[in-house]
């Protein structure tokens, strides 16, 4: 058996470089053959998961040499960390690793979800079709303000690029001190404040009892009509049903959910998105390009390097 083990896709050569120093094992399916994955953890000493491996106390229980969870990324709601700290075990995210790479998605949505309809004209183009009215007279981003809803490391970089496009920041994070440095950059202000006043709102917060529906029907009914949502937390922070009700009824003008409830999503959510005007569903990949990726991955094997005495 293996002291370290990926069970999720990672960059190869840093995997390689794990390798040549460790008895590992990596699988980038290892994550949903649970039998062999339970079998395999029993000698492990490390373990490399992104957010499909699920660490909970079933997992523990079958690894009593774990030393550590290096996750490549930075939400932990597929561990149980509570479970992992009673058994001495460290959970180590990826904190920023991908910050640039959502920051850029965020902007990116944002920009084309303010533009309307003018992205997907391409249809219209091929077919001959030149009706400029259809397609212009959408907003501009700069002078606009950006409403981020959680203002860690992630939240910050947000920040960081919207203001370099010309945009206000407004920020709510309910648990960073007043005298944080970050609030230097952006305006400290409520989270139904934040809601009613925003031009683009955002979120990076964690997925937690309190968060769940935080952006519920109550919510896009206090936003501006002309305000568009980036999702590219977690889901289930926004409620779907109310999201779709909400475009659909032009409560507010656009949306961008990188995350869902469930994932893939079920029938009765793609249902319910059908037909839905000026929304981008992707699949949880705002923070998965080339370049974090490798940088996840740089992280993740400091870290086990770093708990297991190597490098």
């Amino acid at each position: 058996m293996s002291d370290v083990l990926i069970s999720e896709f990672m960059d190869t050569e840093i995997a390689e470089g794990l390798i040549a120093e460790f008895d590992v094992h990596w699988d980038p399916d290892l994550w949903g053959k649970r039998d062999e994955l339970l079998a395999r953890v029993a000698d492990a000493r490390a373990i490399v998961v992104r957010n499909a491996t699920q660490v909970n106390p079933e997992l523990l229980d079958a690894a009593p040499k774990l030393e550590v969870v290096a996750r490549m990324g930075v939400g932990l709601d597929n561990i149980d960390v509570e479970a992992c700290k009673t058994r001495g075990v460290e959970v180590c995210p990826s904190i920023g690793a991908n910050a640039v790479s959502v920051a850029e998605y965020v902007i990116t949505s944002a920009m084309i979800l303010l533009r309307g309809p003018a992205y997907y004209a391409t249809q219209d183009v091929v077919g001959g079709a030149w009706d400029r009215p259809k397609f212009a007279g959408a907003t501009e981003i700069a002078e606009q303000t950006i409403g981020i809803v959680g203002f860690g490391s992630i939240g910050q970089v947000v920040g960081e690029k919207a203001r370099g496009m010309g945009m206000g920041v407004i920020a709510y994070d309910a648990m960073m001190p007043d005298d944080h440095p970050a609030w230097a950059d952006a305006r400290r202000v409520g989270l139904d404040d934040l809601i009613a006043d925003a031009d683009v709102i955002t979120l990076h917060c964690p997925k937690l009892p309190e968060t769940i529906d935080l952006i519920d029907a109550r919510q896009f009914d206090r936003m501006k009509s002309s305000a568009v949502l980036v999702n590219s937390a977690r889901g289930g922070i926004v409620n779907e049903a109310a999201c779709a009700d909400a475009l659909r009824e032009g409560k507010i003008a656009g949306a961008a959910l990188d995350t869902l409830d469930v994932e893939p999503i079920t029938p009765e959510v793609s249902a319910l998105f059908q037909g839905v005007p000026n929304l981008i569903l992707t699949p949880h990949i705002a923070g998965v390009t080339r370049d974090s990726n490798r940088r996840i991955a740089e992280v993740a094997a400091g870290n086990v390097r770093r708990v297991l005495g190597a490098g």
